[in-house]
């Protein structure tokens, strides 16, 4: 593993920690260069309640590596977290800069009505 890797996942393990140590929910995002993933997460770190990837049947039709598609999965995984009962998170980026996809579904997950 290269070193870029082994700080990324360095960084995305401190602020794990944090997390799960304040006992929020949180929204996780993983992503390559093909897919983006975004799942909500207890605070006990045992149950997803809620998930959303560019794999799903309805966004797999388009493009799935772009901002636009990064975008539609935080719509609907924020439409999911509410069906689930879930209003408040804490933003999990896993270790990737907040810019690009990774921002595009923040802000879309926010637009849907969850509060970061």
């Amino acid at each position: 593993m290269n070193t870029k890797t082994k700080a990324r996942q360095r960084r995305a393990r401190k602020s794990r920690v944090q997390m799960r140590t304040a006992g929020a929910m949180r929204l996780s995002v993983h992503r390559t260069p093909r897919h983006i993933y975004a799942q909500i997460i207890s605070g006990d770190s045992k149950t997803i309640l809620a998930q959303a990837s560019t794999l799903d049947k309805d966004l797999r039709a388009g493009a799935t590596g772009n901002v636009a598609a990064a975008a539609a999965v935080g719509t609907l995984v924020a439409e999911r977290a509410k069906a689930a009962g879930v209003t408040s998170v804490a933003f999990d980026r896993s270790g990737f800069q907040y810019h690009g996809r990774v921002k595009a579904l923040a802000e879309a997950a926010r637009e849907g009505g969850l509060e970061f």
